[in-house]
């Protein structure tokens, strides 16, 4: 029977915190306080009241211009400016067009990757599903998927999206498809018969994921995990919390600018003592002659450069379903 709203609640382990796919269906059940027949619908409101809505969380959106200027955020790139700055001064327009264009292009590259990779995450939290099939007080009832809760019983079948992490209690020669999840490009056969606790994620046949899709038989499942404490809310969740990543090849970069920028102080100096005390040029052709020298030995299309290959680097990453949202953390891929 339907478990009532006088009914405790569990004071079981949180359910994000089990190894589902290693219970037997009793137990499972038994952890979450359920049944074969679902909640009643006073346990399953009070529940939603205490664990939120079956929705994956939503990040302020970063604006357009900001996520822009966040690529002018590099060492290099500042010398760029300043080589730019200084040929402007000099009137040479010829030369701050082309170290101008080259900065923006760099950044109107990675910009685009970036909002490539926001694009995914966007479609990464449209994987739930809207409605699902439950059983609630006994009776099978369509509900809003945001209003599934653990210890609810989803009814499943072919065609349908997974909407939350569940622990199967019947299959009936299911499959699904779980390519944006685990990679599997081939449907998995699912069953209710427990795993190994150490399975892999993919080999865990006793339970459907959030986001995945049934692509033949039917089921029923046992609601274990919704929005962030599903596999699915789990990558959301690790994917949006990447901050402005300081990666060895970045970190590498910023010591080369250093170094070039020291470097060509240090000879710009030596220059221009060697030019007015020892040949007695004037200071106008020691000036422009340290200048162009200081330009000519800033690698101007180094930035874009790089910009390029990580490009290409998350493209590759893309066609392996993998999403990278910063543009350096390819380097750290391997």
């Amino acid at each position: 029977m339907p478990r009532s709203a006088a009914e405790p609640a569990t004071e079981a382990t949180p359910p994000e915190a089990q190894a589902w796919h290693a219970l037997n269906v009793e137990d499972a059940l038994s952890a979450l306080e359920s049944d074969r027949d679902g909640l009643s619908a006073e346990v399953a409101a009070r529940r939603l009241e205490e664990v939120g809505p079956n929705r994956l969380p939503e990040e302020p959106p970063v604006p357009a211009w900001r996520r822009f200027l966040r690529q002018f955020n590099n060492l290099l790139i500042y010398v760029l400016l300043a080589a730019a700055g200084v040929t402007a001064a000099l009137a040479d327009w010829i030369e701050t067009g082309v170290i101008l264009a080259v900065v923006v292009i760099n950044a109107i590259i990675g910009y685009v990757q970036e909002g490539k990779a926001e694009a995914a995450l966007d479609a990464l939290r449209s994987m739930l599903a809207l409605q699902a099939v439950a059983l609630r007080d006994g009776h099978r009832v369509t509900v809003s998927a945001e209003d599934l809760v653990p210890g609810d019983v989803v009814l499943v079948e072919s065609g349908d999206r997974v909407p939350a992490d569940l622990r199967l209690l019947e299959a009936h020669n299911l499959r699904v498809e779980e390519a944006a999840l685990t990679g599997e490009s081939v449907p998995v056969a699912k069953a209710r018969k427990e795993v190994d606790e150490d399975a892999s994620l993919g080999d865990r046949s006793s339970m459907l994921f959030a986001g995945t899709t049934i692509t033949s038989g039917a089921g029923h499942g046992l609601v274990v995990a919704t929005a962030s404490t599903t596999e699915v809310g789990r990558i959301g969740e690790m994917v949006s919390q990447v901050t402005q990543l300081k990666t060895p090849f970045l970190t590498a970069i910023d010591n080369f600018s250093r170094v070039l920028a020291y470097a060509i102080l240090i000879v710009g100096a030596l220059m221009f003592g060697f030019g007015f005390l020892v040949r007695d040029y004037s200071l106008d052709e020691i000036f422009l002659t340290v200048i162009g020298f200081a330009v000519a030995a800033i690698p101007e299309g180094l930035p874009a450069v790089i910009t390029i290959i990580l490009a290409l680097g998350v493209q590759r990453m893309a066609r392996r379903r993998a999403i990278v949202r910063r543009l350096p953390a390819v380097e750290t891929l391997g």
